[in-house]
């Protein structure tokens, strides 16, 4: 699948976050929305079906963690990109671990180059 063909949802709650991984995502082709909060993500996943769903952790009334479980239950081929800069993640990411059994995880700061390199990695084999 071509990145051109791959949509793919950024969530942060920090918009300019969302905004400028989603800009990096379209230079390098792919169709990518920013979103704010994670129930604009799922009232649009209601009618899209993302191929990528990049959240961030830590966000005020549903974490990414629970995000990526709700888009995945209603997308099951959708693969997940977790990111946080805060450190007392351990928690967190153990719950990831038993409940959504594949995903990524970067840390924040996001370096554009380790964002496609992991999203690269998640490329289905042609």
């Amino acid at each position: 699948m071509e990145n051109s063909e791959r949509i793919v949802f950024v969530v942060d709650d920090e918009a300019v976050i969302a905004d400028t991984l989603a800009t990096i995502l379209n230079n390098a082709g792919f169709l990518a929305t920013a979103f704010y909060s994670p129930e604009s993500v799922l009232s649009e996943a209601n009618g899209a079906s993302p191929d990528l769903l990049i959240t961030d952790v830590a966000m005020p009334g549903m974490t990414g963690i629970e995000l990526a479980i709700t888009v995945k239950s209603k997308h099951p081929e959708c693969k997940v990109l977790l990111f946080s800069g805060q450190a007392g993640m351990a928690d967190l990411l153990e719950r990831a671990r038993q409940e959504l059994p594949e995903f990524e995880f970067l840390p924040k700061p996001v370096h554009p180059t380790d964002l496609l390199a992991k999203i690269s990695l998640q490329d289905p084999p042609e």
